[in-house]
């Protein structure tokens, strides 16, 4: 199978020039990461072919913010400066939050949405290198399982 990382990042072109890019606001990024982020999992997880039940089990998995702020925490080493100031941005942006989340959680996890929505729009290659990355610690957290 091809790595969905690619066939993601690469399925769509970038639509906002640099100026647009740069009045969107943490949350307005975060907003179209969580999309990008969703996507991206729902497309990891269609082969081999399940039923929708398990397809969305596995989904909901991922797509918490919990496991977003764990993500985001595989992938700080990863993260050049100008992303590691995204990522403070998107944190510090995060308001509100679900009654089952403690705050911190769900401020990391708005900060992945924002730093993927940013990469999304802007970066298609480093949101394919790093999505890349978070499949590939997938992997190696489930060798290292068994």
């Amino acid at each position: 199978m091809s790595n969905p990382a690619s066939t993601f990042a690469e399925a769509y072109p970038n639509s906002l020039d640099p100026l647009q890019l740069q009045q969107l606001s943490p949350a307005a990024l975060a907003y179209i990461g969580d999309a990008v982020y969703e996507l991206y999992i729902r497309t990891r997880y269609l082969m081999p072919p399940k039923r929708l039940r398990v397809y969305h089990q596995q989904v909901v998995s991922q797509v918490r913010a919990e496991t977003q702020a764990e993500q985001l925490a595989l992938l700080q080493p990863y993260l050049s400066e100008a992303e590691q100031t995204l990522v403070r941005r998107g944190r510090n942006a995060a308001s509100g939050r679900p009654k089952r989340v403690a705050a911190e959680v769900y401020q990391q996890a708005t900060a992945l949405e924002a730093l993927l929505g940013y990469l999304y729009l802007c970066d298609p290659q480093r949101l394919k290198q790093l999505l890349s990355q978070l499949q590939e610690s997938a992997v190696e957290s489930t060798q290292s399982a068994t």
